[in-house]
Formats: structure tokens, sequence, C-alpha cells
């Protein structure tokens, strides 16, 4: 069950007609429901965004629990943004497009039973030709979004920006928010093609973990960049270069922790943002992502909403990028 969310509740202001706020212009569920194909029919949505409250994920991976307060934390920042105004009717006709169909409540459920859950939701919108944009929650979140396209039978590439792997082995046979991507490629479907992790940083990275990744790189289904390694032309050429349908989803401890200093694992030595704000940009305009996640934001550790705030700007920038996208 999704649980709707209120601009009331996010406290997103009435302004001029003349000063319009991205709140107002999306459409939002306004009663708890299953997400059913009707509600999606006759090309009436072009994007659906939804929470994903969880960080029981988090906490078996022994990080700072708190993001399951991210979903509406990011949404209250992005929904008093402004449409951009000098590409103001395309930016606006997007978001008159976009739906928000409320959280998944994530910790009140099993880890495993939430994930399954979320790909049911994910697989729905991607057999309507609707783009997914799910706000975690901890990394977990990925997973669950990947199930997506497993149950759909869409063979997908995933592109993570990120400061870790994320290709952890299961904690006692459980998911935890280390172990998305490998979980994603050993899953039984075989539908994630390839795996690329953008940002890593070599001093919380494994040699177990790059053994792995190099292990499925000599299959053809996996490549990694250190930090050092990312500028613009190599980040924008990276979504080129991927097999069919791309997921593409942001962890935003790949950010400096001066800049994110709210996040589930700080970083000292992160992603520049101007990079990750392009990498953001390039996965909205790109014709062959089909959906975006981003994860890790914990408010309990937020400075003035500072993190809050980066991380509704990645959105901001991806519709961005999305309102410029090729529909023909």
């Amino acid at each position: 069950m999704l649980r709707p969310v209120s601009l009331t509740g996010l406290g997103i202001p009435e302004t001029a007609p003349d000063d319009v706020r991205i709140g107002r212009l999306i459409s939002l569920k306004e009663e708890e429901a299953h997400l059913t194909p009707p509600s999606l029919q006759k090309d009436a949505f072009r994007v659906c965004i939804l929470g994903f409250e969880s960080d029981e994920g988090v906490r078996r991976n022994g990080g700072r629990v708190g993001a399951s307060r991210a979903p509406d934390t990011i949404r209250s920042a992005f929904y008093r943004m402004t449409p951009d105004p000098q590409d103001n009717d395309a930016f606006k006709t997007l978001m008159a497009k976009t739906i928000d169909f409320g959280n998944l409540p994530a910790n009140a459920l099993e880890l495993s039973d939430a994930q399954q859950k979320l790909g049911i939701v994910a697989a729905t919108l991607l057999r309507n030709n609707v783009i997914p944009v799910v706000i975690g929650g901890g990394h977990e979140t990925s997973f669950g979004h990947f199930l997506g396209y497993a149950e759909a039978g869409i063979p997908v590439s995933i592109i993570n920006w990120d400061a870790h792997a994320d290709v952890r082995p299961l904690k006692n046979g459980l998911p935890h928010s280390g172990s998305p991507f490998y979980q994603a490629l050993e899953h039984k479907s075989g539908m994630l093609r390839a795996y690329t992790v953008a940002g890593l940083k070599r001093q919380s990275t494994a040699k177990s973990h790059l053994d792995y990744l190099h292990q499925k790189m000599t299959e053809g289904r996996a490549k990694w960049f250190f930090k050092g390694e990312l500028n613009k032309r190599m980040m924008g050429n990276l979504y080129d270069r991927q097999k069919g349908a791309i997921m593409v989803t942001m962890d935003m401890d790949a950010l400096s922790q001066h800049i994110a200093p709210g996040v589930s694992a700080p970083n000292p030595d992160g992603i520049p943002l101007d990079l990750w704000l392009h990498a953001a940009y390039c996965a909205g305009k790109h014709p062959r992502v089909r959906s975006f996640d981003l994860t890790e934001l914990n408010p309990a550790f937020d400075t003035d909403g500072h993190t809050a705030r980066v991380a509704a700007l990645t959105l901001w920038t991806f519709f961005k990028g999305l309102s410029e996208r090729s529909t023909a």
C-alpha cells in the first residue's frame, strides 16, 4: 500500500500564479492505493515519483540510520523550487505530466518483502512507459528498483554514482544497503546486463569487492571508475556506452561531507558538485534512461537542511534534463 503525501503536510506554500512552485504543478495521489495500470493509461503521465521509506538495510550494514525520513524531506525542498525560467514551458509541461504516488512504508515490512513490493510498482510503471523516480531510503532501495525490470522482463544496464561498490554479499542471508548490486548481478532473472559504478573511493573499496567486479568485467557485465577518473566528457559518454534500457541510481554519500553532511556514510573527498549535477542532467536527457533513484540522504544528521537542498537540486537537474529529452 502506498501512503499519499500532501502539499500541506510538506509545507509547500501557495504563491502567485507568476511565481508557481513545482509542487503546485504535479498531480498527487490523494488516497492510499495500490498502483494499477488503469491509472496510467492514455499517456496521462510521463513520470511517477515514489518514496521508499527504508533504513533497515543501512542498520544491517553498520551505517547511520535515519534515511527512512528522506523521501518527504527531499520532497519538501524540491516542491518549493521553481521551474527553469529560461525553458519554462517545457519544464512546466513535464511537471504537469508527473504524478506523486506517495511512499511505500518499507520499515514497517520485512526488507525483502518491501523490495518486492517496490519492484511490483516499478514494473507496472515501466510496462506503461512511465519513468519511475524513486526517492530513498538507504541504498537497499535500488535492489527493489531493479526488481521492477526483472518483474517486467526488461533487460537493463545500471549506472551507480557512488563512493562504494555496494557488491557485498548478504549478511546471514539478509539483504542490506551494501548488497543491492551483488543481488542484482546474481539475480536468477539475468535481467542485469551490465553494472557500472562511478565515483569509487580507493580507501573505501575492499580488494575482495574489486576482485568481484573484475570477475564480472571478464564476463562483460561490470565496469568501475574511481572518483579521480571522472570528467564531464567521460560521464556523458558513459550513458551512450550502455546496452538497452538504463537504470540510474545516485547515492548522496558520493558527495563530499562539506556539501552533503546528512548522509548515512560521510565522505571526506567526494565527487565535485558540478560533476554530480552533470551526471543527473545527463541521466534526465538520455533517451534510454528508463528510471532514476536517489538514496542515502539522512535528515537526522543534516545541517540546516543543507543536504536536503542538494538532493532536491539533484532531482531538479534530472528533471531539467528530462524536459529537454526528445520524445519523438
